[in-house]
Parts: C-alpha cells; sequence; structure tokens
C-alpha cells in the first residue's frame, strides 16, 4: 500500500476501528469488466476487523467481485464545512481489501445477524423468521481488510475520536 503524504494526520488503527463500528454506511469502489470504477453506497457492519454487506443474489456488484475481488471501501465519519477558514474538518477511513461471497449457512447467518442486530436492535424474537422468509433472496459479502488508513484535518488532532 502507498504511503499516506500527510502521515502526522493519519488516524490509529484502534481509532479507525471506533469510525468504522459506529457508522453505518459507505462507499465500496470495484472496478467493471471494461475497467471503469464502480462505487456505490452500502450499509454495513463492522465487527473483528470485517465489514458484511447484503447484497441481491444476482446483479452488477455480483459480478464485478467475481470478476476481481479487490476493492476499497471508505467510510465519511466527519465533513464539517467551516466557511471562515475556506475549509472542512473531515475525518475519514479507508479499508483495502479483498470480498468474498459468504457460502457457508453458518457464516451467512452470524452475518447477516450482526447487520440486524445493528439496524433493528432489540428483536430478536422476529429477526430469525424475517432473516428466514428471505434467506434464499440475498447473499452476504465479507470484506476481510489488507490495509484500514484513516486521516483526519489537522484541527481535529488531539481530540478523541
Amino acid at each position: 500500500m502507498r504511503e499516506m503524504r500527510r502521515y502526522k494526520q493519519a488516524l490509529t488503527p484502534a481509532e479507525c476501528d471506533i469510525v468504522l463500528g459506529r457508522n453505518t454506511s459507505g462507499v465500496l469502489a470495484m472496478t467493471e469488466e471494461d475497467g471503469f470504477p464502480y462505487a456505490v453506497p452500502l450499509s454495513y457492519v463492522w465487527k473483528d476487523g470485517r465489514a458484511y454487506f447484503h447484497w441481491a443474489t444476482a446483479g452488477r456488484k455480483l459480478d464485478a467481485v467475481h470478476r476481481d475481488d479487490r476493492v476499497s471501501f471508505c467510510v465519511i465519519d466527519q465533513d464539517e464545512i467551516v466557511p471562515g477558514e475556506y475549509t472542512t474538518y473531515f475525518r475519514s477511513v479507508i479499508v483495502f481489501g479483498r470480498v468474498r461471497i459468504l457460502g457457508d449457512p453458518g457464516e451467512k447467518r452470524r452475518a447477516i445477524e450482526a447487520l440486524s442486530q445493528k439496524y433493528r436492535p432489540g428483536f430478536p424474537e422476529t429477526m430469525a423468521a424475517e432473516i428466514d422468509g428471505f434467506w434464499d433472496r440475498f447473499c452476504v459479502a465479507e470484506l476481510s481488510a489488507e490495509a484500514v488508513t484513516g486521516k483526519q484535518a489537522k484541527e481535529l488532532m488531539g481530540k478523541p475520536v
């Protein structure tokens, strides 16, 4: 991986983990068959150094990762415009890695339950029925991180993430 030019503004691995854990959406970037980039906003859950997504069982994302499993995933944690300073106070994290579609039913179940708990917490009695009802109509993708980088505005340095 390429070294960050403004390395003094880099987030620590622990700070990157906090940012990835507390956010709900990011942009997954893949490569299309013709070589063009394809970036799509997605909901996700971050668990144990991996991002999980649910997709339809056919479509553009699935085609792209079957062709080339290398992706990047960007999460913007903060983007505050500061007009008087002609800048923004930003914080973001990018995950570089490879995506695989979970084929093992147990792995798929654990990942979709983690997604369900994040986006609809407190309803364990209905979660299983909902998952079972849609089981054959979705797949779950796992992004395993090979590198994670985060950066923030210099004005945010020293403040809690």
